[in-house]
C-alpha cells in the first residue's frame, strides 16, 4: 500500500480493536474469580499465578516488539506475525475456562501453562496490530480518522467483556462461553487482517538492523518518549484506580446495589464512544501535545465529581463528564505515540514501532501494580472489614471517595506536568 488507506480498509483494520479488548476484559474481569469460586482454587495460588502472569506480559512486549522491527519476511514485518498468532490465541483463550477435571495443584498447572501460551501469542498478534498503526496511517489527521474506528471498536469489546461474558456463562456455562466468545474474536481477527493490515513496501536498500544496545539506549533517551510513557502510566493508573473503586463506591458509599456498578460503567464507555469523534476532530485542528493536554484536564476535573454523589444518578452523571476525557485519553495516547515514532526515524533511519510499543506496554504494565498498592493502602487505613458486610466503620466511605476522586486525579495532574514537557510541539514531524 503507497496511498492512504481506504475506508474499508480503515475499519476492517479497526475490528481488531473488538477481540483485543474482548479477550483482556473477560480475562482480567472473571479468571480469578473462575479459578477461586468455581474451581476451588487456594485464592493465595490463584494470585501467585497471576503475578507470573503480570510479569510475563510485561517481559514479553519489548522483546516481541524488538524483534519484530530486526525481522523481515516476503510479506511484510508485521503481518506474519499476527498471521501465525491468531489461532493459538483464541485457542488458549478457551482452553482456560477448560481445564479438566484435576485437583487444586493440577488446576494451578494447567493455568500456568495455557496462560503462558495465551501471554506469548496475545503479545505477538496485539503488539504488533499496534505497530502496524502509525505505518498504516501516517499524518496526525490520517491517525485522527484511523483511530477512531478502531477505539470504538475497542470500547464494544470492553462492554462485551465486563457485561456479555456473565450473561453467558450464566445460562449456557463456562466452556460454552469460552467457545462463542473466542470464534466471534476469531471471525473479527481474520476479517480485519485480510481487509486491513496491509504492510508498506520496504525501502529498497534498508538500513543495517540496529544492535540490541542501541534499541535501548536511543528508546530511554528520547526526550519526546520519556515524558509521554511516563504520562501514559500515570493516566493508565487513574483509570484503573476508578475502575476498582467503584464497585466499592456504589455498595459503601452510595448504599445501593451491586449490580448498579454496570450503571456507573457504562456511563463512562457509552460516553467516550462519541467523545473519540469530538477528540478526533480536535487533533486534526491543533497538534497531538495540546489535544492530550485538554483531555486529561477535562478527566481530571471531571473525577473529582465523585466526591459529591448520594445517589447512584448523580454518579453516573459524574461518569458521563469521566466518559468525554476516557474518549480523548483513548483515541489521542497511539496518535501521539505514532509521532514518537516518526521522529525517530527521522533521527536513527529506522522504523521501530515495535521497540516503542513495546517498551510502553512493559512500563504501563506498572498500573496493575500501582492500582493495587493504592487499593491496599486506601482500604487498610481507612478501616475497611470485609468481615462486616454493610457495617463498615464511617472513615471507609470518606477513603472510598479519595480513592475515586482525589488519587485519580493527582495522578492525573502528575500525567498533564508530563505531556506539559512533550517537546514536539507540531501537529506533523
Amino acid at each position: 500500500m503507497n496511498a492512504a488507506p481506504t475506508r474499508q480498509q480503515t475499519i476492517a483494520f479497526g475490528a481488531s480493536g473488538f477481540p483485543a479488548q474482548l479477550l483482556t476484559q473477560t480475562f482480567s474481569a472473571f479468571v480469578v474469580y473462575f479459578y477461586v469460586a468455581q474451581l476451588a482454587v487456594p485464592a493465595a495460588w490463584v494470585a501467585g499465578a497471576m503475578i507470573a502472569h503480570g510479569i510475563l506480559n510485561a517481559v514479553l512486549n519489548p522483546i516481541v516488539g524488538t524483534l519484530s522491527d530486526r525481522i523481515r519476511t516476503p510479506w511484510g514485518r508485521r503481518v506474519p506475525w499476527i498471521g501465525v498468532g491468531i489461532v493459538p490465541l483464541v485457542v488458549a483463550f478457551a482452553l482456560v475456562w477448560m481445564p479438566p477435571e484435576l485437583p487444586a495443584a493440577g488446576l494451578i498447572v494447567w493455568f500456568l501453562l495455557v496462560v503462558a501460551v495465551y501471554d506469548v501469542a496475545f503479545v505477538v498478534v496485539v503488539l504488533n496490530i499496534s505497530a502496524l498503526f502509525p505505518e498504516i496511517f501516517r499524518t496526525t489527521d490520517e491517525r485522527a480518522r484511523g483511530n477512531t474506528p478502531r477505539q470504538i471498536f475497542a470500547i464494544l469489546g470492553m462492554v462485551l467483556g465486563t457485561a456479555g461474558a456473565p450473561v453467558l456463562y450464566s445460562t449456557i456455562g463456562w466452556a460454552a462461553m469460552a467457545v462463542v466468545l473466542s470464534a466471534v474474536c476469531l471471525v473479527l481477527f481474520v476479517w480485519s487482517l485480510l481487509g486491513g493490515m496491509i504492510e508498506r513496501p520496504a525501502p529498497a536498500e534498508e538500513p543495517k538492523a540496529m544492535p540490541w544496545r542501541d534499541q535501548l539506549r536511543y528508546t530511554f533517551r528520547n526526550r519526546a518518549f520519556v515524558p509521554y510513557v511516563i504520562g501514559s502510566l500515570f493516566v493508565q493508573t487513574a483509570i484503573a484506580v476508578i475502575l476498582a473503586a467503584i464497585p466499592f463506591y456504589v455498595r459503601y458509599s452510595l448504599n445501593s446495589a451491586e449490580g448498579n456498578s454496570s450503571l456507573l460503567l457504562g456511563a463512562i464507555f457509552v460516553t467516550a464512544i462519541p467523545s473519540i469523534v469530538l477528540w478526533s476532530t480536535v487533533v486534526r485542528h491543533t497538534s497531538p501535545r495540546t489535544a492530550v493536554l485538554w483531555s486529561v484536564a477535562v478527566f481530571g476535573v471531571a473525577v473529582l465529581g465523585y466526591l459529591a454523589p448520594s445517589t447512584v444518578l448523580g454518579a453516573v452523571l459524574v461518569g458521563v463528564g469521566v466518559g468525554v476525557g476516557v474518549g480523548g485519553l483513548l483515541q489521542l495516547l497511539e496518535v501521539m505515540l505514532g509521532q514518537i515514532i516518526d521522529d525517530d526515524a527521522m533521527r536513527t533511519g529506522h522504523r521501530r514501532e515495535g521497540a516503542y510499543f513495546g517498551v510502553n506496554g512493559f512500563v504501563v504494565r506498572g498500573s496493575v501494580v500501582l492500582q493495587a498498592l493504592v487499593a491496599a493502602a486506601v482500604l487498610t487505613s481507612s478501616g475497611f472489614d470485609a468481615t462486616l458486610a454493610d457495617a463498615q466503620p464511617e472513615g471507609v466511605d470518606s477513603g472510598i471517595r479519595i480513592m475515586l476522586a482525589v488519587i485519580p486525579l493527582a495522578f492525573s495532574a502528575l500525567a498533564w506536568i508530563c505531556f506539559w514537557l512533550y517537546p514536539i510541539r507540531s501537529r506533523d514531524v
